[in-house]
């Protein structure tokens, strides 16, 4: 389910959203990079958003602090976002994506201090587990290979986050509880009977 076999050619051909976040993320990376001026603008700073700059709302789930921090959260978005964009579809599975990554960052600057300040898609990525979770919710019965690999995926995800140093705990957690009311919404099985 989790293991990719498709081509270069053929991942972007049946998976556009996820290829194209992948890649949108990737840009940014190389463009903070070369210009640290818009990295700063970009930062999730909770004394930037209480001033008005509400963009940094939303820019935070675009940027990561190194390459490490991207190659982890590119590589979860891509084994675990193609099977969630095709169960959901495009404009679903971009929905819980950006609605969990905007949201992990509204609690982070409601809960947080003034001088708090993150990055990075973890938020987003968390809302793609919690909306497995909801699928699972929906289909422990009839997809149990599917509860056997997302809930120990979620429980070490979780556990993880409080372990590690330096990890926007509020962002992550967020996004997983908004991914899995989306999901909740959107996986409910007379609402798939209509979508086919």
């Amino acid at each position: 389910m989790f293991i990719r076999r498709e081509s270069f050619s053929q991942y972007i051909r049946l998976y556009p959203v996820v290829s194209f976040l992948i890649a949108l993320n990737i840009v940014v990376f190389i463009v903070t990079f070369i210009n640290g001026r818009l990295y700063l603008l970009g930062v999730g700073f909770n004394y930037g958003i209480s001033t008005g700059e509400w963009w940094r709302l939303v820019t935070p789930m675009f940027l990561h602090t190194g390459i490490m921090h991207l190659l982890f959260n590119m590589f979860s978005l891509f084994i675990f976002g193609p099977e969630l964009e095709r169960v959901a579809g495009k404009a679903r599975f971009i929905t819980i994506y950006l609605l969990s990554g905007i949201f992990g960052n509204i609690a982070a600057f409601f809960l947080e201090d003034l001088d708090y300040s993150h990055v990075g898609a973890s938020g987003a990525i968390f809302g793609i587990f919690g909306a497995f979770g909801a699928l699972v919710y929906y289909t422990k019965k009839v997809l149990p290979e599917l509860r056997q690999i997302m809930l120990p995926i979620i429980v070490i995800s979780v556990i993880m986050t409080f372990l590690q140093p330096n990890i926007d705990i509020i962002g992550h957690i967020t996004g997983l509880i908004v991914g899995f009311i989306i999901g909740l919404g959107y996986f409910h099985p007379k609402r798939i009977v209509r979508w086919r």
